[in-house]
């Protein structure tokens, strides 16, 4: 593979391109070479670390876990006790999440189609001034 321009890599990964400039300024994503011109080039490497972190991200994973999961990956030989550790932590704040949104949506399907006939009398704003 060529080395690609920062266009073509967002186009093959699906990231922004400013979203891969961030990457790189906050060290997820190692500085590419440059051509003499100044513009990046980009390497299989690259590729597959921002396909990787796009993994990562579209599965809720936040930077910090990315961080350390990329650092894991890098060491290929450990106990993979450390991925399964973070991934299982993750899935816990994705499950209290999910129980936070069912109490939300039960609390607002109690609220809706009041048919008050006015607003002095709507359930819906006397729920939310108390």
């Amino acid at each position: 593979m060529t080395a690609m321009s920062i266009g073509a890599l967002g186009k093959a990964t699906g990231v922004h391109i400013e979203t891969i400039r961030y990457y790189e300024r906050i060290c997820l994503l190692p500085a590419p070479d440059r051509t003499p011109a100044g513009y990046r080039q980009y390497g299989p490497a690259h590729l597959r670390r921002l396909a990787f972190i796009r993994r990562g991200r579209d599965l809720g994973f936040d930077i910090e876990a990315i961080r350390a999961l990329l650092r894991l990956a890098e060491q290929p030989d450990l106990p993979c006790e450390e991925a399964d550790r973070l991934a299982r932590q993750h899935l816990d704040a994705v499950e209290r999440k999910i129980a936070e949104l069912g109490r939300l949506r039960d609390a607002l399907r109690g609220l809706t189609d009041c048919h008050a006939g006015s607003v002095a009398e709507c359930r819906i704003i006397d729920a939310l001034a108390s």
